[in-house]
């Protein structure tokens, strides 16, 4: 395999096919749903008919001429890659970010290597007793993605393609209200799009998961909830009401002392999540809410948010 011409071919840093050379290896891929199976899969996974549609137009059939040698050989080895680490917990990029605009293939290459390890963690999930409920809820957050990043005219994916392969790995669980990502003694909590974070929805759904994780994973111990979010940023006291969902849910956690995030940016991070826009002026902002008009006044008046980090007892 000649990396450089691989890498000049796709048009990404040879750095990052090395990468996944070196990472996946001759390790074992998996195949993809049939063509036939994919509409009920893809429904299932809550993915909007729009993209649905695309994702289906670029699918790699044997001899589409949209799939090229390197296209294949990336698929096939982020496939791998991926299925490798199986049961892991760390943030895991599958490949290099595609120029997306070529064709569907290159814009749902990482959801083709998604659809192809469905099975796979569908029996990670059996073999540790958690209901197939659990399991297509979790999944789904596929079409939320998608939907989203549909919002946001392509800006969303480059992240979304490395947070989907924590849901692919059996990392990330959605219970209720919330996310739950176990790893280490933690489990971190994140919070989806899917409606009002009410006080009882976000206590539901911690306390599924007080239940969840000693049944399922009893060999790892868990000792507290955490999340690392600009939400726990202090400084949304000073805009929003006291009975607001957003400070109560920051009133359950210890604040750990501040550190600046290595390779993230609070303000484009809240810009993306309340906004689901990086590239919107900020005087042409929607001001329906009073989150939306604080975030936009903090940064008009060059002020700055934080990423912090909180836990508490589980």
């Amino acid at each position: 395999m000649d990396l450089d011409a691989v890498a000049a071919r796709l048009g990404v840093p040879v750095e990052d096919v090395d990468r996944v050379h070196r990472l996946a290896g001759d390790l074992p891929s998996a195949p993809l749903p049939a063509r036939a199976d994919a509409p009920a899969i893809l429904d299932r996974l809550a993915v909007p008919p729009d993209d649905a549609a695309e994702i289906m137009a670029g699918w790699p059939d044997p001899g589409s001429p949209l799939w090229t040698p390197e296209l294949r050989w990336l698929l096939d080895r982020s496939i791998a890659l991926v299925r490798a680490d199986l049961g892991g917990s760390d943030w895991l990029p599958p490949g290099p970010e595609l120029p997306r605009e070529r064709s569907p293939a290159w814009r749902h290459l990482y959801v083709y290597a998604y659809l192809a390890l469905v099975d796979v963690v569908t029996q990670y999930h059996r073999d540790h007793g958690i209901a197939d409920a659990v399991s297509w809820a979790t999944l789904a957050d596929l079409g939320r993605n998608l939907a989203v990043d549909r919002r946001m005219r392509g800006e969303g994916w480059p992240v979304m393609q490395s947070w989907l392969t924590l849901h692919a790995r059996g990392a990330v669980y959605e219970l209720g209200r919330l996310q739950h990502h176990r790893g280490g003694t933690t489990v971190d909590l994140h919070i989806p799009e899917s409606g009002p974070m009410t006080p009882e929805a976000v206590t539901a759904s911690l306390d599924e998961a007080r239940a969840f994780f000693p049944r399922h994973f009893p060999g790892e111990r868990h000792t507290a909830f955490a999340c690392g979010s600009w939400l726990l940023d202090p400084q949304l006291l000073e805009y929003l009401p006291e009975d607001s969902n957003i400070v109560r849910f920051q009133r359950r956690f210890e604040l750990e002392p501040y550190e600046e995030p290595e390779g993230l940016d609070a303000d484009v991070e809240v810009l993306r999540f309340v906004f689901r826009t990086l590239t919107t002026p900020l005087d042409r902002l929607p001001r329906r809410t009073v989150l939306q008009r604080a975030i936009a006044d903090h940064l008009k008046a060059g002020r700055h948010w934080r990423i912090r980090r909180g836990h508490f007892p589980m």
